[in-house]
């Protein structure tokens, strides 16, 4: 039993409901030998709609994988809308010959979008397996992680708590309705505000399990959800996105072969399965993780960990490069950082969150202008991974960049033509 005096501040939905039945539990991993799973309940079937969004379905891993990772997902829903476009990616000032083309996991969903979706899809299996009626995960003041599950778990009648770690002068406040706090908030999440020094000084385990047993306590079954969604059982979402390629590229949506797949890391399980994936696939791309907080051998290590529950058998730095893009730290934006957002929007059409992709993106084109030879002639591939919502938390910080604005100057003779829409 855990003891700790840590007061977490709890700010709850106006109401509250009791959640729809759940599915009887279904086992999520099988091993060789294993007993068949039992049919689904029709309770399931109550979840699933005509259409494959939400469905619980049998998962059937690449033959690259079946044979080398261990244990093996058996059921995954159906909650983001893949697969995702993959398109050239017309960027400014690339070295000679250099491709870049671009993995569209922004647009998986709306309010459930990026790429902890794909993540999710997994895990939320593996809660109702167990008998869950409500899902604990943890993350920053604008966790895109934290948004997808909240939405997610209330798509499945699952309650969601969520431990989120903001400044020690606005604990005690209202976190208001910026960005993804305000779909957070909208589907009923339950918030527990932290500092980020009690954060550091306790740990995101020891928080979730703080908030697990009082819920136990309570009578409810909470599933706890790591930071990111990053595990070894979340890492599937990105061995099923590197079949995903594979098969856009089998069926002719991608020309092309790629010499390497660029992606931030945040939380470590994506680059976990785009590397361990790569490497067992036939796609052997160089993968790059630009890392957006802690350190590089920090994620070395825990995407070991990672592949090491996957019985990979494996080293990560023979599989991923990563290096360093946290800048200023986690969620905190240079100016320039900033302008090359902006710049990216206006010249491409693709906007970049600050936290994630954009530090990524940044800190390719940073190295390309460095080392430009090292670039040249290669066909890269940079997964998207989301986080428009987080943009919003940067309105006062972006206004000086954006403008184009003006009144629009007309004269009091101008007659009036009658023409369709209303007049207000």
């Amino acid at each position: 039993m855990l003891h700790c005096s840590l007061s977490i501040r709890r700010l709850n939905p106006s109401h509250t409901h009791s959640p729809l039945p759940l599915p009887l539990p279904l086992p999520t991993t099988h091993k060789p030998n294993q007993a068949p799973i039992r049919s689904m309940t029709s309770t399931i079937q109550q979840v699933q709609s005509a259409s494959e969004f939400l469905k619980l379905t049998p998962y059937h891993p690449p033959s690259w994988a079946s044979s080398k990772l261990n244990p093996i997902p058996s059921h995954s829903f159906n909650l983001g809308h893949f697969p995702t476009p993959v398109h050239r990616w017309n960027l400014p000032n690339l070295p000679k010959d250099c491709e870049v083309w671009l993995k569209r996991d922004d647009l998986s969903g709306m309010q459930l979008s990026g790429n902890k979706v794909r993540k999710l899809e997994f895990l939320l299996a593996d809660a109702v397996a167990q008998g869950a009626d409500c899902i604990i995960t943890i993350g920053g003041i604008q966790s895109n992680h934290c948004r997808a599950t909240a939405v997610a778990a209330k798509y499945l009648n699952l309650d969601c708590f969520l431990i989120l770690r903001t400044s020690k002068l606005l604990v005690e406040k209202d976190p208001g309705l910026t960005g993804n706090l305000l779909v957070e908030r909208l589907v009923g999440a339950h918030i527990d505000l932290v500092s980020k020094e009690e954060y550091s000084r306790i740990g995101s385990l020891t928080l979730t399990n703080i908030l697990k047993e009082k819920l136990i306590k309570e009578g409810r079954k909470p599933y706890v959800i790591p930071v990111g969604g990053s595990n070894s059982l979340g890492t599937w979402g990105y061995i099923e996105a590197i079949r995903e390629i594979e098969n856009q590229s089998q069926n002719g949506t991608i020309n092309q072969s790629f010499d390497d797949i660029i992606s931030a890391c945040g939380s470590g399980g994506t680059v976990a399965g785009l590397s361990i994936a790569t490497w067992l696939s036939e796609l052997k791309a160089k993968v790059t993780a630009f890392c957006v907080c802690d350190d590089p051998d920090y994620f070395y290590d825990y995407v070991q960990g990672l592949l090491d529950g996957l019985e990979a058998g494996v080293k990560s730095r023979d599989i991923v490069k990563i290096e360093n893009a946290k800048g200023l730290g986690y969620a905190m934006s240079t100016a320039e950082e900033l302008k090359f957002v902006k710049e990216i929007a206006e010249t491409t059409g693709v906007i970049l969150d600050p936290v994630y992709s954009g530090k990524a993106a940044y800190g390719m084109m940073k190295d390309m202008s460095q080392n430009p030879t090292k670039w040249e002639g290669r066909k890269i591939l940079f997964i998207h991974t989301g986080g428009l919502l987080g943009l919003f938390d940067k309105n006062d910080e972006m206004a000086s960049l954006v403008g184009k604005w003006r009144r629009m100057e007309l004269d009091e003779s101008i007659p009036r033509i009658d023409g369709t829409g209303k007049m207000f």
